[in-house]
């Protein structure tokens, strides 16, 4: 039987460090699910079919993974649920500082409660990865910054017409907003 496990993450955008993860995960699993979270409570940039298709484009066209040995999917159930639904026993989480602990901790101790066959096992990238999160690569971005040392080409691409189509979306809404109250104050 073919051993899995799974990958969460929110991956706005996936970065190398999670690349990282996924690429040592692979040396010792056959199978690892990446599964890219859909949490309503989070403000994402890259809507959850997005982040699918940026994660898809990133693992196998930028850098020719196995597609046979990596599954990309979407979810917004327990992670324990997807362990079942994959029959995985392990869940992988990605850990870059002493920071990162304290939380990751908690989560898998919840994890192990709600189902004690399932393990979590903490991974960190190597050291010139491990710096990286999305948070900060969207802001560096959102400036201007060179992005191309933390995503793989396709996300750099990505990722910068994303924010560009957001700041015309703003100025569209902004000139918009603009107009009907000059409209309103020249009417009344």
């Amino acid at each position: 039987m073919k051993s899995t496990a799974i990958y969460p993450g929110t991956f706005d955008p996936i970065t190398y460090g999670h690349i990282d993860v996924i690429k040592k995960s692979l040396k010792i699993f056959d199978r690892v699910v990446v599964a890219a979270a859909e949490n309503i409570n989070k403000d994402y940039l890259f809507s959850i079919d997005e982040r699918v298709e940026i994660i898809k484009d990133s693992l196998f066209k930028d850098l020719k993974l196995n597609k046979s040995k990596i599954v990309v999917i979407p979810f917004n159930t327990l992670t324990i649920k997807l362990c079942n639904q994959f029959k995985a026993s392990v869940i992988i989480r990605g850990l870059r500082a002493v920071s990162d602990f304290e939380y990751e901790f908690q989560l898998a101790g919840m994890n192990k409660k709600l189902n004690e066959k399932i393990e979590t096992i903490f991974m960190m990238s190597d050291v010139e990865n491990q710096i990286i999160s999305s948070k900060f690569v969207k802001e560096i971005a959102k400036l201007d910054g060179k992005i191309d040392k933390f995503l793989t080409k396709s996300i750099v691409r990505k990722l910068k017409d994303k924010l560009e189509w957001k700041k015309y979306i703003y100025l569209y809404y902004f000139s918009f907003s603009f107009l009907i109250n000059y409209i309103r104050r020249i009417l009344w």
